[in-house]
């Protein structure tokens, strides 16, 4: 058995092999995500109570996740105050959600957000009316205080800690040309095709159709990139932004994922420094708490839409009040419907063809998200020094973050790791995801987790005093060959109704959703 292999099978040794749990004295448990919830709508037990209650109002938006966030924002900039936003969860955000363990913010899912370029204007004038930008001299400044610190990443390989995410040290010539090479291929790419974000602002040219119609590791193996190094990588990346691997993505949104943003950059090409990235303690939940602040009561959580239907004057849109357990209709002018396309499919009478053909294609990854409490810092191994971003090498979980890197205070203390774990099909997870996620018991991802990171850190089971688990069963839609031509490029206003949301752009990032919910507030003030 090759060490990379062997480190994969240890990580997941405790949770599969039925061993008795090694830090009983840690606490925890899953939080974060009502699933009863989601699974009511999904059985339909709500669909037939008559509602309790009729409310007016002028727009509706349905979900709070950043789609939904976006649109209530373009809304109240355009004039219009009189809307309600309904969001399933306690909180709004979706998958950029904050969390705090142990009274230190962390987040629930998203952790960060690139930079965004000129093609997100959308973006960038949210970032300066946060506060994150401005414009000096006649240059734009970020505020280094929200740009991630250095060290921003490592990895952990052949027994000690590396500066970046690519393997380099004792891989050998064959790596690295390739490495070389690869760079020069998503160079070229990028000059015969607009690969841009979000990806409604550019067409669908020919280059990017024939990318989308297979999948990423059949054109890897097409174009000779065969190096197990390269290949580990770019399988993490892929993980990393869709949930699934470069087998199951298609070639289109494996390079996407450098084309769009920062290309790729091999050691020794002279541009190993990664594009600037925003984050916070409590991850892209600081963007999403900022963006319901002003909503007021607006904003109404623990909200199950469980209809919307268009009549002859407006929409009607029923909920069922978790708080109160009754079914309220509300009727308005227009709706935006800022769900995932699976339940907006579900929810809305009479389907539009583009969702009924969206719901049918768009596949989704089941996700966990732990975020770790620890006592004290962790012993380090030898080598790069600890990173906001931390990876083990040939791990099923894609590494964790520290809440503590930004802060300003040297003096050590406790801190909370965040894991990352996706259950999307990958050669680590060849079964049902969902199911997997669903059914193990929180101590069995509690040994998983363990497990994996004691391999840098041993004195990890001894630090650690609680493991609060996440559980998302849709996460993120997954870019799978084909996805981008059957989705086109704009999401469907059809009558009163007008549909936001990033499984519209067929994989999950805050700028695709950001900007599609605020094109629809617009369109909706319009």
């Amino acid at each position: 058995m090759r060490r990379r292999d062997f480190v994969g099978a240890t990580a997941g040794a405790f949770a599969l092999g039925g061993c008795s749990p090694p830090a009983a004295e840690i606490t925890g448990g899953f939080t974060g995500i009502d699933i009863a919830r989601g699974h009511a709508l999904r059985d339909g037990a709500l669909r037939a109570k008559p509602p309790a209650q009729v409310r007016r109002t002028r727009a509706v938006i349905a979900g709070g996740g950043i789609a939904g966030l976006a649109a209530a924002r373009a809304l109240r900039q355009s004039g219009v105050e009189d809307f309600v936003l309904l969001e399933l969860e306690d909180t709004a955000g979706g998958n950029s959600r904050g969390g705090v363990v142990g009274g230190i913010a962390c987040p629930l899912g998203a952790h960060y957000l690139p930079v965004p370029g000129d093609d997100a204007p959308e973006v960038q004038d949210l970032l300066e009316e946060f506060g994150l930008r401005q414009r000096v001299a006649g240059r734009w400044q970020y505020n280094e205080r929200h740009l991630c610190h250095s060290p921003q990443e490592r990895i952990f390989f052949e027994d000690e800690w590396h500066e970046g995410l690519l393997p380099v040290q004792g891989v050998g010539a064959t790596a690295l040309a390739q490495y070389r090479l690869f760079g020069q291929r998503i160079e070229a790419l990028q000059a015969a095709a607009r690969f841009v974000i979000p990806t409604l602002h550019a067409p669908l040219s020919p280059t990017l159709l024939a990318l989308d119609a297979v999948t990423f590791a059949d054109w890897l193996d097409r174009e000779g990139f065969d190096e197990p190094h390269l290949r580990w990588y770019l399988d993490y990346c892929c993980r990393d932004d869709y949930g699934a691997d470069a087998a199951h993505v298609s070639a289109w949104a494996g390079i996407h994922y450098f084309a769009s943003r920062h290309g790729f950059h091999a050691p020794g090409d002279g541009s190993e420094e990664r594009d600037a990235v925003l984050t916070w303690p409590e991850g892209n939940g600081w963007l999403a708490r900022r963006l319901a602040q002003p909503l007021g009561d607006r904003l109404r959580c623990g909200q199950v839409v469980t209809r919307i239907a268009e009549t002859r004057e407006g929409v009607e849109v029923d909920v069922f009040d978790v708080t109160s357990k009754s079914l309220v209709r509300w009727q308005a002018e227009r709706c935006i419907v800022a769900l995932p396309v699976f339940i907006a499919a579900r929810v809305v009478e009479s389907p539009p063809p583009a969702l009924r053909n969206a719901a049918a294609h768009v596949a989704y990854a089941p996700w966990l998200v732990a975020n770790v409490h620890l006592r004290a810092p962790l012993a380090d191994r030898p080598g790069a020094a600890p990173s906001w971003d931390n990876v083990v090498y040939g791990t099923r979980g894609l590494g964790y973050v520290d809440a503590r890197h930004q802060t300003l205070d040297p003096t050590p203390g406790p801190t909370v790791l965040t894991w990352y774990r996706p259950l999307g099909p990958s050669r680590h997870d060849t079964g049902d995801g969902r199911r997997l996620l669903l059914e193990r018991p929180w101590s069995g991802w509690r040994d998983e987790l363990l497990a994996e990171l004691s391999l840098p850190h041993a004195d990890l089971r001894t630090q650690a005093t609680r493991i609060d688990i996440t559980r998302y069963g849709h996460a993120m839609a997954m870019p799978t060959p084909g996805l981008l031509r059957r989705l086109g490029a704009q999401a469907p206003s059809v009558g009163r109704l007008a549909f936001a949301h990033a499984d519209w752009s067929g994989y999950s990032i805050f700028e695709e959703a950001f900007t599609r919910g605020h094109l629809a507030g617009l369109a909706v003030q319009r």
